[in-house]
């Protein structure tokens, strides 16, 4: 492994814990960004690069930006008033750790399985362009139209929400 895959691990993995552990949502949302911007940058230094532009496209230039307006729309840019640790944060932590203890032995597990040398497929971004304008556009077009009705839906709940609020 190349030093800079480290590098953008570190960077990832930084992104991913400041947005768990840091109390002000704004911080939080920030963060995520910074850990979806080092997952783009993963892909691509892995040679996938559609999955590094849609990344990039949809992640960061949809769900990170329409995540800090919500957060700054909707007023909850607030610290919590209450703790962020309360009596069951230890089951959570328990649960988390067998969680994670069953996935790394699940992978460990599989590496077995394996084929040494995969054939690795000769699709380029173009060719997958081609298909999701082509064949693909429906479904396309269909996550588009959902997308866009749930956005108009939360900002509508938002604003119920404030509302009753005054």
């Amino acid at each position: 492994m190349s030093p800079v895959f480290y590098i953008l691990a570190v960077l990832t993995l930084g992104g991913a814990l400041a947005a768990v552990l840091l109390k002000p949502l704004v911080h939080c949302a920030l963060a995520t960004t910074v850990a979806f911007a080092g997952l783009a940058l993963l892909y691509l230094e892995l040679d996938a690069q559609f999955a590094g532009f849609v990344q990039i496209l949809v992640y960061i230039g949809a769900v990170a930006i329409l995540l800090v307006f919500a957060i700054l729309l909707t007023h909850g840019s607030e610290p919590p008033r209450k703790g962020a640790f309360n009596r069951t944060w230890i089951a959570g932590a328990v649960i988390a750790a067998a969680v994670f203890a069953v996935l790394g032995w699940a992978v460990v597990r599989s590496a077995a399985a394996l084929p040494l040398q995969a054939a690795a497929p000769v699709v380029t971004v173009r060719e997958i362009g081609f298909a999701l304008m082509g064949r693909y556009v429906l479904p396309l077009e269909i996550a588009g139209l959902l997308f866009t009705v749930a956005t108009i839906g939360a900002v509508i709940v938002a604003m119920h929400e404030k509302e009753g609020a005054k």
